[in-house]
């Protein structure tokens, strides 16, 4: 599987905002996230950096 979790960075911590995401887009100047189990969210932020081999997406919030 090469799916990921989805993080925000908050003070240095992250916050665990979406597992499993399927599908990661911008979306009129949003993120738009899907996971396996067809959970959607669109978070209003910016990706701070993803790692593939870690399976993690870290997120900025505006």
């Amino acid at each position: 599987m090469c799916e990921a979790n989805a993080y925000i960075d908050k003070d240095g911590k992250e916050e665990l905002y979406l597992e499993n995401v399927d599908i990661l887009r911008p979306e009129d100047g949003k993120l738009y996230m899907r996971n396996l189990f067809g959970e959607q969210k669109v978070f209003d932020g910016s990706i701070k950096e993803i790692s593939l081999l870690r399976h993690k997406i870290v997120l900025n919030e505006k």
